[in-house]
Formats: structure tokens, C-alpha cells, sequence
């Protein structure tokens, strides 16, 4: 699973992009975040407050129910403002 991050995300994670390799039992995007902010203090700084954290699956805008698997590509980031 290819993960990316962006803005004040990747800052607090300490990479910009990773390979990772979840357990079987991380079948949407709401369980990989809670997977992800149990990996260490960085992660869980990252994902305190999801409400703060976007979520894209293969570059579309993924809701926390979203499945995720092996193959795809995850994308987090702040919320977007337009001006």
C-alpha cells in the first residue's frame, strides 16, 4: 500500500511517502487511520483529530467507510480551502 502525505500531515508523520504493508484486517480507510495512529507518537500526532485530515483513494476523495486494499495508492492532506 503506497501512502502519501501532505501539508502539516507529512510534517507530523516525518515522511512525505511509504510503503506499507497493513494487516488483513484493515479493510477501509477508518481502520487504517486508527492502524496508522498506533504505529507511534508521530502517526498518532497526525491523526488526533481526523475531522483536520482529507483522504483521498487512488486520487479521489475517499469517505472513512472506503475500502482499501494492497494495491492502492492512499493520499492524506488537510482540508482544501478555494480563494
Amino acid at each position: 500500500m503506497k501512502l502519501i502525505y501532505f501539508a502539516w500531515v507529512r510534517e507530523k508523520v516525518g515522511t512525505a511517502r511509504e510503503e506499507l504493508a497493513p494487516p488483513a484486517d484493515v479493510a477501509n480507510v477508518g481502520q487504517l487511520i486508527r492502524w496508522l495512529a498506533a504505529q507511534g507518537d508521530n502517526y498518532a500526532a497526525a491523526f488526533d483529530d481526523v475531522s483536520r485530515v482529507r483522504v483521498a483513494v487512488n486520487q479521489d476523495y475517499a469517505t472513512m467507510d472506503q475500502p482499501v486494499g494492497p494495491d492502492d495508492e492512499i493520499a492524506f492532506f488537510p482540508p482544501v480551502t478555494g480563494g
